[in-house]
């Protein structure tokens, strides 16, 4: 059976969106834990200006960044406004727009956002995390132990996004790219579709991904893509035009997000309280979730391996993959790639 796309192909989408002005769909109704955190940096109350970011429900400091309320601690006088996205598909169409300054997406992401026909003016400014086990394959039926078991069958997984991504690495490398059914899904219709028997499998991640586990069981996760070659990253994108005009700001920002870094590393409790507020789940869930991610602060980032060069190797590598697996329509020069990457502000932070 040929590989079919249930759902408009990506580029098409993304298209269409860059025409008009793209919102997130949801509103921040995240009630927050009411414990507010001390600027780990010099309160800056020069900055007045609006700031637009888009954020995911995805256990890592954005959230802690955001529970804490600590740009808005730091930068007093900003207009600090919060979006909720469903994927890094919303995240970019929302970048075409205009319409976002900062926002959360994934790798994959933003290697469509920069190649053709996109070609969109964003870098990269923050790795959030490195995506291992936290994104999995799972499967319903029990007698599926392989990927290359899924053959025939429907695998929901939202488009564009890391998992996306990681789920077409793993079926290339069973031989089964062209036989399976790929269904379009953002995460909260994954579960719906799982739940009543539309899908067979799903590629995504927390808190759907342990939602699907009580039910179901791993197949192959992106930590064993990525040791195949196939490295994912959540990252922290932003609209070229807003990094050249914002570089105090951003510095600032990337010290928040390393406080919270290291809030994760050192204190993943409180971490996870604040994680568990913005999610709606129990603390320990969130402590467990926090395991499929590994956590870099602004000196590891900050390095030859990820900002200082790796990410913009990484990042071409990824779109190479997507147009043989006919994601994109072509590449951008190895200097868009490169240029996507933005190591000012974590190479600052680190040296403080």
């Amino acid at each position: 059976m040929k590989r079919s796309f249930v759902a408009l192909a990506v580029a098409g989408v993304l298209t269409v969106a860059l025409a008009g002005c793209v919102s997130s769909g949801r509103s921040d109704q995240s009630s927050g834990t009411g414990a507010k955190a001390d600027c780990p940096v010099a309160v800056d109350d020069s900055f007045t200006g609006a700031v637009r970011i888009g954020y995911q429900d995805i256990p890592n400091g954005d959230l802690i960044v955001k529970d804490a309320g600590l740009l808005e601690t730091c930068l007093p006088k900003a207009q600090i406004s919060w979006s909720k996205f469903a994927s890094g598909a919303t995240v970019v169409q929302a970048f075409g727009a205009k319409s976002l300054d900062l926002g959360l997406l994934g790798s994959a992401a933003v290697a469509q956002a920069v190649s053709p026909p996109l070609s969109l003016p964003v870098q990269a400014v923050w790795i959030h995390d490195v995506i291992g086990p936290a994104e999995s394959l799972i499967a319903k039926d029990a007698s599926i132990t392989s990927v290359a078991a899924l053959k025939g069958k429907k695998i929901g997984v939202p488009f564009a996004s890391t998992s996306h991504y990681s789920l077409l690495a793993a079926l290339a490398a069973a031989g089964i790219e062209r036989d399976v059914t790929l269904v379009n899904l953002q995460p909260d219709a994954i579960l719906a579709a799982w739940q009543t028997g539309g899908i067979d499998a799903a590629f995504v991640w927390d808190p759907t991904l342990a939602q699907l586990q009580k039910t179901g069981h791993v197949v192959t996760t992106a930590a064993d893509t990525a040791k195949g070659g196939k490295p994912t990253y959540d990252l922290e994108g932003a609209r070229t035009e807003f990094v050249t005009a914002n570089p105090k700001f951003l510095a600032v920002w990337t010290a928040a997000q390393n406080w919270a870094v290291h809030q994760l590393t050192s204190d993943p409790q409180a971490a996870a309280t604040h994680i568990s507020a913005q999610l709606g789940v129990p603390v320990d869930e969130v402590r467990a979730q926090l395991a499929g991610y590994t956590y870099l602060d602004a000196a590891a980032q900050a390095g030859a391996p990820y900002l200082g060069k790796q990410l913009g190797s990484d990042l071409q590598s990824t779109a190479q993959f997507l147009l043989s697996q006919g994601q994109i329509q072509g590449l951008a020069t190895p200097d868009k790639y490169a240029a996507a990457v933005y190591a000012d502000a974590a190479t600052t932070v680190s040296a403080k």
